[in-house]
């Protein structure tokens, strides 16, 4: 499976972007996708996820009511709907997956994930 993340730009406080994240190669490969952000010199975090089994979606708290993760699997691409974003929202996004379902406590956990994709810059500034 390979994946590739887009959508990335400059954007004002209080505006939105829709990450797109295509995925190829044996789809069947892809059950939970996940949107992870890194900012320089601090951990990667985890911002959304959905299984694919049962459509089970996760957010962290700083994102909760304002990102909405969703995934179309007959274009064979995820998106993040961000809403209302915020200068601390500046990072770059990546895309990541594995096989199969991933229990709720650990979806959000880079370390289950061993697909990623190259990351895509979302700067937030006036």
């Amino acid at each position: 499976v390979q994946l590739q993340a887009s959508g990335g730009g400059l954007v004002q406080p209080g505006g939105s972007l829709r990450l797109s994240c295509e995925y190829s190669g044996v789809t069947s490969g892809v059950g939970t996708i996940a949107w992870f952000r890194q900012v320089p010199g601090k951990e990667r975090e985890g911002v959304a996820c959905q299984r694919r089994g049962d459509g089970y979606k996760g957010y962290t708290e700083s994102v909760r009511g304002r990102f909405s993760i969703s995934r179309d699997n007959a274009k064979s691409t995820a998106y993040l709907q961000m809403n209302s974003l915020k200068p601390a929202d500046t990072a770059v996004y990546y895309c990541a997956t594995r096989p199969g379902n991933i229990i709720t406590g650990r979806c959000l956990d880079q370390r289950v994930y061993d697909t990623w994709g190259e990351g895509t810059l979302v700067t937030v500034s006036s």
